[in-house]
């Protein structure tokens, strides 16, 4: 691997988008093209409902969940806690190579580590909310032996895992949008949240506990480690289509960076539980590395002061 291609080492790249967008497609997409490239990979199943990533990543079996490996909820009497009522960071969430059981994690043929925050189906009746798989999502870090991973994480549907905070523990959010009134929206929104961010927003905190927790989301959100936003169009049918989505976004000063046509054969690989495989779709995600690679070069150039100085740390810079 060359210079250029360690660029994007141990950055973190979170997957957004409504129900159905296909931002499990995209992080698929992704890690493939990561991985060719010679980066370490690391996937992270952050949707607490939705399954078959592993499979759909050609993994070589779907990984027990780390909510079983941290010890649980707190609504089950485990120390896993929901970030919206506690904020503090999760004990050991930090793991270096040796330090997590082998059932833990999957591998693909192409050497990327798979692993499973935790799926609220298992938890039987009652299991209510999944915030602590979100706050697994938010601070888990793989720490293999050499160069440091690359970890993309999938969340679930919707902006409610990027409320609860996660955002402020990624390096990069990608946001994918079919072609719907309801994707255009949910692009739309998360741009707003990040605009947010940068004018200096920071969270409510009314109702937690203790000044001590209080403190510990407002660091977060000041000290936020997000440099931007990448907005992919997928699902789409035809060339009229993508014009008039990327007119839509527009209007909300939105540019797609890249477009993933409609795909009966990923749709097929969804349903039967197995590898995706699309040279097209992968030249598209191809295209976020290269905008990532490229931008991160010209920070780590033009870098003269720490991102948490002022307010401007806060700033979603456009790629």
């Amino acid at each position: 691997m060359n210079e250029q291609h360690r660029i994007l080492a141990g950055q973190r790249i979170g997957l957004f988008g409504r129900g159905g967008s296909g931002k499990s497609t995209c992080a698929v997409l992704l890690a493939k093209v990561l991985a060719k490239a010679g980066y370490a990979v690391c996937v992270v199943d952050a949707d607490s409902t939705n399954e078959g990533l592993p499979q759909a990543l050609g993994a070589d079996r779907t990984p027990e969940s780390l909510l079983a490996w941290f010890g649980g909820t707190v609504f089950s009497g485990g120390p896993v806690t929901c970030p919206v009522d506690d904020p503090l960071p999760l004990a050991g969430a930090r793991l270096r190579a040796g330090q997590l059981p082998g059932q833990y994690v999957a591998r693909t043929p192409d050497g990327i580590r798979v692993f499973q925050a935790g799926k609220i189906g298992l938890l039987g009746p009652g299991a209510g909310c999944d915030g602590p798989m979100t706050k697994i999502a938010r601070d888990f870090a793989f720490e293999p032996e050499g160069m440091a991973p690359v970890t993309i994480v999938d969340f679930k549907a919707g902006a409610e895992d990027a409320s609860r905070g996660v955002i402020t523990s990624l390096d990069w959010i990608v946001v994918v949008l079919d072609p719907s009134y309801a994707g255009i929206r949910a692009a739309a929104t998360m741009k707003t949240m990040l605009d947010q961010m940068r004018a200096g927003y920071l969270p409510a905190t009314q109702h937690l506990a203790s000044p001590e927790q209080a403190d510990v989301i407002r660091r977060a959100y000041r000290e936020a480690r997000t440099k931007g936003a990448l907005y992919v169009l997928n699902k789409v049918p035809d060339a009229e289509t993508e014009r008039l989505m990327r007119q839509r976004l527009l209007e909300s000063q939105i540019e797609a960076l890249a477009s993933i046509r409609e795909d009966p054969g990923l749709r097929r690989s969804w349903l039967h539980g197995e590898c995706l495989q699309s040279a097209a779709a992968e030249a598209e995600a191809a295209k976020i590395v290269r905008a990532l690679e490229q931008h991160c070069g010209t920070a780590t150039n033009q870098q003269s002061t720490p991102r948490h100085a002022s307010n401007d740390a806060l700033a979603p810079e456009a790629v």
